[in-house]
């Protein structure tokens, strides 16, 4: 195959590659849904915290876990303070205090915002997606009461805080209140409503749940060696 015809070729992939994933935007893309505020809602957030037994997760004081193999974490609670290593770097992050935090790359100090900015981004999304239940009654956030499929679900949309204020959540629940999956309306995914599960727990010496893997369209999102203790 010569080059003219090699480039048509690749240039017919790249166009149905296109026309594939803005098809795919379209079917999938879903408005975020309305919902009611106030005691019910209230409620059924009350509801999944019980399910997740809350009371275990806030007297955890360790949490270890991994990021998608990339980004590795221990996090002492109590302390507000938490290792965040990735490549040859190496946070130890105040998550209250950032101003006092220190920076290794290679194993050598050095004053470098950028990656205490990283540690910091870093560490807002992944520890999301590891404890974004537990979350739904700290400050500058919404609850919702929602009608999904014939069920109640709860809507959280968090208007402060985090490294992307502004993010909508539908927790999906079973009957018992645990959480199976939720849907995303989130500034950094253009289309709305993409679905990640909620369902692979694991209880940790704590007596905490914690997530250890969550599937979505795009692939496996896994939590690595999930760790609580005290």
């Amino acid at each position: 195959m010569n080059i003219k015809k090699l480039l048509k070729v690749l240039a017919a992939l790249f166009l149905i590659g296109v026309v594939a994933l803005t098809a795919v935007y379209f079917m999938n893309d879903e408005s975020l849904p309305k919902g009611k505020q106030g005691a019910e809602a209230d409620a059924l957030a009350t509801k999944m915290l019980k399910s997740l037994n809350y009371e275990a997760y806030k007297n955890t004081r360790f949490i270890e876990w991994s990021f998608r193999g990339k980004h590795f974490y221990k996090w002492d609670k109590q302390e507000d303070i938490v290792e965040v290593s990735w490549d040859a770097n190496k946070v130890t992050l105040h998550t209250k205090n950032p101003e006092r935090s220190s920076v290794l790359v290679d194993g050598e100090k050095v004053e470098n915002k950028e990656l205490l900015q990283n540690a910091i981004d870093y560490f807002n999304n992944d520890s999301f997606w590891l404890i974004a239940p537990y979350k739904v009654f700290e400050s500058g956030i919404e609850r919702r009461i929602v009608l999904h499929e014939g069920k109640e679900a709860l809507l959280i949309t968090y208007t402060t805080g985090g490294s992307t204020p502004g993010d909508s959540y539908l927790w999906i629940l079973d009957d018992n209140g645990m959480p199976v999956s939720y849907k995303m309306w989130v500034s950094i995914i253009p289309t709305g409503g993409i679905e990640a599960t909620w369902s692979d727990w694991t209880t940790t010496k704590s007596g905490a749940l914690l997530p250890t893997k969550h599937e979505m369209p795009v692939g496996v999102l896994d939590m690595g060696d999930v760790k609580g203790y005290n």
